[in-house]
């Protein structure tokens, strides 16, 4: 879906509104995690957007990734959000998913995702970490090949490095009891560490892949995008309208992602805040591919094009 399409979508349905609101309003699932990077489908839910394209939208909170794809596969929800590495890997196994929106870019310039050790840590380098236990969120994910990429391109040996999985939530206890020697999260757990003082950060790792690139999407099955195809198409444009207002409305958006992800307004508040994808471009998405590929997670490279569903003319 590149931005012709998308500019296409827009057209076509701010002609159509009232076509939309004529109709019975269609009633769809969304599951994802209670994460910042669905913000774009929150406010098109809360504004009504989604309710003018023609759609009823009810969306749940699911306690992980892999708790979404398992419902979107089995068919109890209808649309999951996910990140771009779990997505990546269902892919290369045969999971019929097919991304429909993009959900959250990372953005080296105000970033979201770190490489942090206690604030009173000895660890002033990506040498330092050799041989040293490093937490993520999910191992063989996004974050630990981040981690491992910026180590390695930084003068250190990333296949000395012991990673263990993490909860965000535990990472500066973690720290401070000294069972890690550094850990990668991201925000809102991360903003929360450093303003608290627990933790300093020692590199922006994720900008290591590039310093612009899609983190997490929209997806559904190939089935359903294919028999629900101008519901897909609504679903995109809500989000698109959704992720243009939230890029620029940071702070009449604090309360609304609080309410979801149940973090307090003042964390968010002083956060960098994610960036909404506005298009689903395969430039933005092969970068990690092509970084799975460099460190085996998955068996070969493919064409980012693969994962994007392409509507029927």
């Amino acid at each position: 879906m590149d931005r012709k399409t998308f500019a296409a979508l827009g057209a076509a349905y701010t002609v159509r509104p009232a076509a939309a609101r004529a109709q019975a309003l269609v009633p769809l699932r969304l599951a994802t995690a209670p994460e910042e990077d669905v913000v774009a489908a929150l406010y098109a839910q809360q504004s009504g957007i989604f309710r003018r394209l023609g759609l009823e939208l009810t969306m749940t909170a699911a306690v992980s990734g892999s708790a979404v794809a398992a419902a979107v596969i089995g068919g109890s929800i209808d649309i999951g959000k996910s990140s771009l590495a779990g997505l990546i890997t269902a892919h290369t196994k045969g999971v019929p998913f097919t991304l429909i929106a993009p959900a959250a870019e990372y953005n080296a310039a105000a970033p979201m995702t770190g490489t942090v050790v206690r604030f009173d840590s000895p660890i002033r380098t990506a040498r330092e970490l050799n041989g040293k236990t490093v937490s993520v969120q999910s191992l063989k994910g996004q974050m630990q090949i981040a981690t491992m990429d910026w180590i390695d391109r930084n003068g250190g040996d990333s296949s000395t490095v012991r990673f263990i999985e993490l909860p965000a939530s535990s990472v500066a206890q973690a720290l401070d009891g000294r069972r890690i020697d550094a850990a990668t999260f991201a925000n809102p757990e991360l903003g929360d560490a450093l303003a608290s003082k627990k933790a300093r950060v020692l590199g922006w790792s994720a900008s290591s892949i590039g310093t612009h690139y899609l983190i997490a999407a929209y997806f559904t099955t190939i089935d359903f995008a294919r028999k629900n195809a101008d519901v897909v198409r609504r679903f995109a444009q809500g989000v698109l309208e959704g992720a243009r207002y939230a890029n620029a409305h940071h702070a009449e958006t604090i309360d609304l992602v609080a309410n979801f992800t149940k973090v307090a307004p003042d964390v968010i508040a002083r956060m960098n805040r994610v960036t909404c994808g506005l298009v689903l471009d395969p430039r933005e998405i092969q970068p990690q591919i092509d970084a799975n590929v460099k460190y085996n997670v998955i068996p070969a490279r493919f064409d980012a094009r693969e994962m994007i569903f392409t509507a029927p003319r």
